[in-house]
Order: C-alpha cells, then sequence, then structure tokens
C-alpha cells in the first residue's frame, strides 16, 4: 500500500517546532547579555530548580533513539524491553547516592577535574580525550537515525534534515547556553509525550481496544517478558537486561559530563537528588510509552509485516510508516510525530554539544592558557559550541555505515562507557588506588571492549541467538504478485573465525 508523504500542514506543524527552540535560545541570549560570564554560559551560573533540569535529563536521554527504536524492538522481539524500568531505577539511585555527592562538593565543572584531584593531568587528559570521541560518535548517530528513516518513509529530505537539525541546535546552544539548552529541552519532552500519546490512542482505537491490542500481543507471544535464561550471547533476557543495561546507563548518567553538568548547575545539592529521581519518572513514561506503541504497532500490522513484505527497508523505519498510515486522513498530525522523533534528536545533540564545549573548555583550553579574560573566555566557549555543531553533523554521515539504531548507539555507549564508569568508580570507592592502576585499568578496558564491539560489527551474532519473534505477511498485496512470505531461515555464513560465535556474539548489551 502507497504510505502518503508529507503534506503542506506536516512541514508547518514540524517548522514551528524549530522555530520555538530557535527563539528560546534566542530569548536567553538577550536576557542573559549583562551576564558575560563562562560559568554563566556552560553552567547556568549554578541557580537552576529541580524541575526544569529533570524534563532537560529525560529528553537528552531519550533521543529519537527511543522514539523510533524502542517500539521496532518491541516490535521484533517482544515486549521485554520492559524491564529497563528495573535498570532505570538502580541507575538514578547509584547516582543520586554515590557519584553525585562526590561532584556536586568538590565543586566542578567537568567531571574529569575530578580525576585529576583525585589521580592526576595523564589520567585526566586520557579520560577527557576518550568522552569526546564517545559524545562525537553518538551523536552522529542520533542525528543520522531519525533523518534516514523519515526521509524513507515521509519524503522528508535526508540530508536536509541532517543538517537542519546540526544548524538549529549549534544556535541556540551557541546564544543561550546551558539555559537554553535546559528549557528547550524541557519543552520537547512535552512535545516527545504528546506525540506518543495521540499515537498510542490513535493506534489503539483502530486496532479494537486495548483488551484486543493486549490479545495479539499474547497471541504473537510478544509478552513472554521474563526470560531468566543466563546465556550471555542472547540478546534481551532478563540478566542482559538488569545487570547489562544498569551498567551501560549508569557510565551514560552516573559519570556522563551532560548528566553531571546539568546536576550540578542545580542550586543545592537537595535540587540535583530530586531532578534525578522527578527525572526516573520521566524515563518510565516515555519507555512505557515507547513499549506500548510496539505492542501497538504489532496488533496493527500481525498479518501483514510491512518490513518483511519489503514496503520499508529497515526496522527502525516501522514506527514512522505506522504514523503515515494511520493518520494519512488527518494532515499535521504526522507532522506533530515528527516534531516528536526530531525534539528527542534537538535534544540530545544540544546537550552533546554544550557538554563537549564545556569539556574542551576547562580541561584543555583553561589548562594551556589559565590567564584568559571573561569575555575572552565565553568567547571560545561560543567557538566551540559552533566547532562542534560542524564535528557532530558531519558525523552523521559516518553514521550511515552502522547497523540498528538502539544497537549501535548502546554498543558505543558500553565501549566507552563502561571503563569510563570503571575509571571514577576505582576513583570514589578505592581510596588505595593510584594513578598507574587507574590508567592500566582504563586502557585494558578500553582494548577489551573495543575488540569486543569492533568484531561483534564485522561479524554480527548468528541469527539463532538474536532471532525476531515470527512475523508474516499472509493478508499483505505484495507490489509485484508474488505469494506472501514468512519470516526466512537463516542461513549459516561461511568462513567465521573462532571468536565469531562466542566472545563477538555477546549481548551488545553486556559490553
Amino acid at each position: 500500500p502507497e504510505v502518503k508523504k508529507f503534506v503542506v500542514w506536516d512541514y508547518v506543524v514540524f517548522a514551528a517546532l524549530f522555530l520555538v527552540c530557535a527563539s528560546i535560545g534566542v530569548f536567553f541570549a538577550v536576557k542573559e547579555r549583562k551576564k558575560k560570564t563562562s560559568k554563566e554560559f556552560l553552567v547556568g551560573g549554578k541557580q537552576m530548580t529541580c524541575g526544569p533540569i529533570a524534563f532537560s535529563l529525560t529528553s537528552s536521554f531519550m533521543s529519537a533513539v527511543t522514539v523510533l527504536g524502542t517500539p521496532s524492538e518491541v516490535y521484533r522481539y517482544g515486549a521485554s524491553f520492559v524491564l529497563f524500568f528495573l535498570s532505570y531505577a538502580l541507575v538514578i539511585i547509584f547516582t543520586a547516592e554515590l557519584f553525585l555527592p562526590v561532584f556536586y562538593r568538590s565543586g566542578i565543572t567537568s567531571t574529569y577535574e575530578y580525576l585529576e584531584l583525585r589521580f592526576n593531568k595523564i589520567v585526566r587528559l586520557a579520560a577527557t580525550l576518550i568522552y569526546i570521541l564517545q559524545t562525537i560518535l553518538y551523536t552522529g548517530i542520533v542525528v543520522y537515525a531519525p533523518s534516514l528513516a523519515l526521509n524513507q518513509v515521509t519524503g522528508f529530505d535526508l540530508w536536509g534534515s541532517v543538517v537542519a537539525t546540526g544548524i538549529v541546535c549549534t544556535f541556540y546552544c551557541t546564544l543561550g547556553g546551558l539555559k537554553a539548552v535546559v528549557w528547550t529541552d524541557a519543552f520537547q519532552m512535552t512535545v516527545m509525550v504528546v506525540g506518543f500519546v495521540t499515537v498510542l490512542i490513535r493506534g489503539t482505537s483502530l486496532n479494537g481496544g486495548s483488551t484486543k491490542v493486549w490479545e495479539d500481543a499474547y497471541e504473537g507471544s510478544r509478552l513472554n517478558i521474563f526470560d531468566f535464561d543466563v546465556d550471555p550471547l542472547r540478546r534481551h533476557t532478563f540478566w542482559t537486561i538488569v545487570i547489562g543495561g544498569t551498567f551501560t546507563w549508569l557510565g551514560i548518567y552516573g559519570v556522563n559530563q551532560s548528566t553531571i553538568q546539568r546536576c550540578i548547575s542545580c542550586k543545592s545539592e537537595k535540587h540535583a537528588k530530586l531532578a534525578l529521581y522527578l527525572n526516573l519518572l520521566g524515563l518510565w513514561t516515555v519507555l512505557v510509552c515507547a513499549v506500548f506503541c510496539g505492542l501497538v504497532m504489532y496488533s496493527h500490522y500481525k498479518s501483514c509485516d510491512p518490513w518483511t513484505a519489503d514496503f520499508i527497508s529497515a526496522p527502525d523505519q516501522l514506527m514512522p510508516y505506522f504514523v503515515m498510515d494511520i493518520f494519512s486522513s488527518m494532515p499535521g498530525v504526522p507532522g506533530l510525530f515528527v516534531a516528536c522523533a526530531f525534539s528527542g534528536t534537538l535534544s540530545t545533540v544540544a546537550a552533546s554539544i554544550n557538554a563537549l564545549a564545556t569539556v574542551t573548555f576547562e580541561d584543555l583550553v583553561k589548562k594551556g592558557f589559565p590567564n584568559l579574560s571573561e569575555k575572552m573566555s565565553t568567547w571560545i566557549s561560543k567557538g566551540l559550541c559552533i566547532l562542534y555543531g560542524v564535528l557532530c553533523t558531519s558525523m552523521a554521515a559516518a553514521a550511515s555505515l552502522l547497523g540498528g539504531v538502539v544497537q549501535a548507539s548502546l554498543s558505543i555507549h558500553g565501549m566507552c562507557g563502561g571503563p569510563m564508569l570503571g575509571l571514577f568508580t576505582l576513583g570514589i570507592v578505592f581510596p588505595c588506588a593510584n594513578w598507574k592502576g587507574a590508567v592500566g585499568g582504563l586502557l585494558a578496558g578500553i582494548t577489551l571492549a573495543f575488540w569486543a564491539g569492533t568484531g561483534s560489527f564485522i561479524y554480527p551474532a548468528p541469527p539463532t541467538k538474536s532471532i525476531p519473534l515470527q512475523l508474516s505477511t499472509l493478508n499483505c498485496t505484495l507490489a509485484n504478485g508474488t505469494e506472501a512470505l514468512t519470516t526466512p531461515a537463516p542461513t549459516a555464513a561461511l568462513d567465521r573465525p573462532l571468536l565469531a560465535d562466542t566472545w563477538y556474539s555477546l549481548s551488545y548489551l553486556y559490553f
């Protein structure tokens, strides 16, 4: 079936989102023009309250990867993704009770300053460089993924949207600094939830109500959530999600500059902790919305899967395809959903650019030129925002070579974030450790993680371990009149090295 493309109203709704974001940047640039310090610009003068920060944290970690990736994961692999409910809770408790107090009380702007206080300059420099690499890689995926999915389904121009995203984020980061990022995030979080809820209501009513959706999911064995198989090669089991997921997200939350920077910008430690716990509610809300969207989508396509029937070319396009399908008679609503996906992207990219600028300024520029004037510092901070905006946008071109969105982004976080998490935990929990041990551990960790991670990109896991649940194309009117297909049996690839089916096939959540 030919799904409709974008119409004028969709573009209007979508453009409105970009305009609001850009104008928040302008507003803060005008409002704060008297306060010209780099501290105002990078950490909002440490006067933020818990509400906007909580919104901001949620929206930048629930990027378009969540909006597009999670529903298609649930659609193909079942609802076990909902177990992240537990991982998120553990992550927030550890962050708020173990890591945050240390960073908040030491009065730092960049988390890597802590490493110098605790170990020495070498450790700080190594960690800073790894962080910059990780964030640019990740941001590239976050920009590219939604642009690609939307381009193929809605006819929205691919590189046009990549460049637009880069320009708008760089614009409001450079003008308004952290305050603009945080308030724009709060607005984008609202857009995301509204987008999800609209899709849920319409999708459920089209498919005979929630009971019917639930029954379909149950019959399609999409509700086998608790799988206690301990095999580390299985993609999603209770253990990979709760244990692997907790460590992956701790690397993202507990010690990541862009989270800690926002917590530090709160006016008191109490506000910072409150922001984290409030943000947990946000994470849960978005997760539940995304999982239910996946189940509704399954109910809608249970007898005609658009992916195996080749109506779309990648699973990440399922969600936009579904939206264009169910809202074809309601111009403007697909635009709202696309705005919802892009809100996730804008907030993540803006947070990354802001954090990268802070880290580079505090850890590299200030070290080299300690006597900069305040005015000069602010100009350099703004220049760094522009530089990283350009870098992250160009990285999107490279991201076009990586696989599925959720997996690629969490793999990168696992490979770089894991060793970093180890480094900070070593410093905070073990007073006896010294800098040589820290550097040795960091290098060993990075080497192992990249070896496993790169291996898994080159030799993907055998389909038996990550096989999608049954999808049928029984009732599809296929374009070329061929017979309906069901998922074909996987064929074994030849010439795989010895480690390919063990070490390289680890679940990506264990990196």
